[in-house]
């Protein structure tokens, strides 16, 4: 079976930094893969934020995450500093990929990569909706 490969952009929109805790371990000492989730859940909140909206509330329309496809890269312990870049891409028209790149911050050691997809939801009339054409614009804009 051949291996998830997820190829990154050379500049992503945003960056932030999340510092692994107790809580992010394993029995192995080491990160749990589905805790790293939680650790890309951050960042992409914090995205969004950085961008003016929350994922409940963008151009009035929230976020639903449709999929999400991991590759890891290495391993990574309580008390490093995650650095966590990410942006939008391939974008349709209800939705789009959130491509992140987890790197720990004194080595730049790349611990894992991924793609998250989501689709846009219109909460009250319970059905996915058009991507906001300002989301579009902002979100895939390299930054960094």
């Amino acid at each position: 079976m051949p291996r998830i490969q997820i190829d990154l952009p050379e500049r992503f929109a945003f960056s932030t930094e999340i510092t692994l805790y107790l809580s992010h371990m394993n029995y192995g000492g080491h990160l749990d893969n589905a805790l790293l989730l939680a650790v890309v859940s951050e960042a992409r909140l914090r995205f969004f934020k950085s961008l003016g909206y929350t994922e409940l509330d963008v151009e009035g329309l929230g976020i639903v995450v449709a999929d999400v496809a991991v590759q890891y890269r290495s391993e990574a312990f309580h008390g490093e500093v995650m650095v966590v870049r990410m942006t939008a891409s391939d974008f349709g028209s209800k939705g789009c990929d959130l491509l992140w790149c987890l790197a720990e911050k004194s080595t730049q050691r790349e611990v894992a990569r991924g793609k998250t997809g989501i689709v846009f939801f219109d909460y009250i009339a319970r059905k996915v909706a058009l991507v906001p054409e300002n989301f579009r614009t902002r979100a895939a804009t390299p930054s960094l």
